[in-house]
């Protein structure tokens, strides 16, 4: 049963991931459209997956544990601090105009809406994506597979499901520090939701990097 549990989750994060590839790459609706689909594959997917496996328990995934709060606090400022200096100290070595384009042409953000989009990537887009790829791809998982599995298979989904959204935003190696960096802070995420066993420690530092992100997009966009 433990084997084809896993099996299941395994096929259904693939399988919302693949769909999300195709609607970022080849439908490509405006942002609010592409949200609304999101928020049912990677929200009630899982909710579905629970109905399905009577022993899983997705509230525990959003129990309190005020441990940790301090570290994850640190841990995210840091992390902002990180990504922003990265680009004013390497920003002006690579072309990040095709951000922007890309992202006005395919679905719709321009300067006048990003800040709206900005604040929903940070809190809500954030959030679910927690809930998907480390409380259900991970915590769920863990317990029905190997814990070695579990990190990387949800780690590397979460660094390939970004790929269809960057297609044309940087040259090649841009590219792949920006697919590496998902994929360690795929594993970072991992380990603070396991070690306080919730989705909030994960959740705040992640909070914190979209911050950084969307600060610079920010930038990129004042400039357009």
């Amino acid at each position: 049963m433990f084997k084809k549990n896993s099996a299941v989750i395994i096929g259904l994060v693939i399988a919302c991931c693949f769909i999300m590839s195709i609607i970022d790459a080849v439908v490509q609706p405006g942002y609010m459209l592409k949200s609304i689909v999101k928020i049912f594959l990677f929200l009630i997917c899982p909710v579905i997956y629970s109905v399905y496996d009577k022993k899983t328990s997705l509230k525990l995934l959003f129990k309190v544990n005020r441990e940790g709060l301090i570290v994850a606090l640190i841990s995210g400022v840091s992390i902002f601090i990180l990504i922003f200096s990265a680009y004013l100290l390497l920003g002006k070595f690579f072309d990040l105009s095709m951000i922007t384009l890309s992202l006005t042409e395919n679905i719709g953000v321009n300067k006048e809406n990003f800040l709206w989009v900005a604040i929903y990537i940070s809190f809500v887009n954030s959030l679910l994506e927690e809930f998907f790829f480390r409380g259900f791809s991970f915590l769920t998982l863990k317990e029905l597979s190997s814990r070695k599995f579990a990190y990387i298979f949800s780690s590397s989904a979460f660094a390939l499901y970004h790929v269809a959204m960057m297609i044309g935003w940087f040259d090649i190696i841009l590219f792949a520090l920006a697919l590496s960096a998902l994929f360690i802070g795929g594993l970072i995420f991992n380990y603070f939701n396991e070690k306080y066993k919730n989705i909030y420690i994960s959740w705040l530092i992640h909070m914190f990097a979209n911050f950084a992100i969307n600060g610079i997009g920010l930038i990129l966009f004042s400039a357009v």
